[in-house]
């Protein structure tokens, strides 16, 4: 029988939902959504599939420890009493980072500290040596989660977030994560047959996503993880999995992926993110103004995040944009559903459309919101 494990897969808040959906399609067992997140049990071969597979986690945590706490003494004894030198060679250099909501104690970075040390002492005892610690680009990281009585510690199986796939080549400003830009897409229901555009490409994150989703290509294909720095890491089964999914890929499947930006820059971006990723024959991309752009079929999917102003200049641009935004869905869009991912709230107001649905998502700290829109002839106007 094979050992089960217990997992945490963090997430952008607002997509758990859609987390646990995908981790249920991949095989996870016991999926349990909590807020930024979802907790999953499996066993190993299902943490090496998540890593490769899941489009919207942040990382894959395998939970170690999961007990109640006093003190920072209780901390480090639960800590130390882990066999760390069976988990991985002291010559792999590690992070510890503790985060914690509704904790008591003092200093999160004096908790860090004391795992640190429950760790290099574990190795000092049954090595005589200790591993280095590398806050900017350790082997592995480590994760403590604190409640007010409860701590939970993870050994993190992906190393670098999931997000960073390995395709981005250029970026505009504030260019969406890979994954929350995953999310949405699920969010929108869009299926890979249906025709989907954003008017507003920038670099091109919604484009890439959808085009590797429409030609079944793992987002994790390109990277390392560093569960491979792990003593039980199988390689056989690891290049088996990766050949598995690497065999799945539809290369030729015909994509109806469209999508503009009025700046050559930005486009030059986007279309160097799309090489890179190999999908650009699966995208058409043009130059054109979002506000005279026309549909490019008869009905389909429209996401779009458009620009949003911290200044007052900015703000004012946007009280113009945003109406011309509605009236162009309006006028070219009949057929379409439409949906906006913006931190400016103000959108759904001057849009001068009613919102069929309204979703919180969070882009990091700050509150976002996904509109949709469903633009049925003569329906969506908003009463003055």
């Amino acid at each position: 029988m094979k050992q089960v494990f217990h997992y945490f897969a963090p997430c952008p808040r607002g997509l758990e939902g859609v987390l646990a959906e995908e981790l249920a399609q991949l095989g996870a067992l016991g999926i349990a959504p909590t807020d930024g997140g979802v907790a999953f049990h499996g066993d190993w071969t299902l943490m090496y599939r998540a890593n490769l597979h899941s489009r919207i986690a942040s990382r894959i945590l395998w939970r170690l420890v999961d007990k109640s706490y006093r003190s920072e003494d209780d901390i480090y004894k639960a800590a130390r009493a882990l066999e760390w030198p069976e988990l991985f060679g002291v010559e792999r250099t590690i992070k510890v980072a503790v985060t914690g909501v509704g904790c008591k104690l003092k200093s999160l970075d004096f908790i860090a500290l004391k795992v640190k040390d429950a760790v290099c002492d574990a190795f000092r005892a049954q090595c005589g040596e200790r591993p280095s610690v590398d806050t900017a680009n350790p082997d592995l990281r480590i994760h403590v989660f604190l409640t007010e009585r409860q701590m939970t510690l993870y050994l993190d199986t992906s190393g670098e977030a999931l997000f960073k796939r390995g395709y981005r080549r250029e970026t505009g400003d504030a260019p969406l994560r890979e994954n929350l830009a995953a999310g949405i897409l699920r969010l929108t229901g869009w299926k890979v047959d249906e025709p989907l555009l954003d008017p507003m490409c920038g670099s091109g994150t919604f484009l890439v996503e959808a085009a590797m989703m429409a030609r079944h290509m793992a987002p994790g294909r390109w990277r390392e993880f560093a569960f491979a720095r792990l003593k039980q890491f199988d390689a056989a089964l690891w290049a088996q999995l990766k050949q598995a999914a690497l065999a799945a890929e539809q290369p030729e499947a015909v994509t109806h992926i469209y999508g503009s930006d009025d700046t050559p820059d930005v486009l030059m971006a986007a279309r160097a993110n799309l090489a890179s990723a190999g999908v650009s024959d699966a995208v058409v991309l043009e130059e054109a103004d979002a506000l005279e752009r026309s549909a490019p079929a008869e009905q389909g999917v429209m996401v779009c995040n458009p620009p949003y102003g911290i200044r007052l200049e900015e703000q004012t641009w946007l009280d113009a944009l945003y109406p011309m935004l509605g009236h162009a869905l309006k006028q070219r869009f009949s057929g379409w559903r439409a949906y906006y991912f913006t931190a400016d709230l103000r959108l759904a107001k001057l849009i001068r459309l009613s919102a069929s649905k309204r979703t919180v998502l969070f882009n990091g700290a700050l509150e976002c919101r996904l509109f949709e829109y469903r633009m049925v002839a003569g329906s969506n106007r908003k009463q003055d």
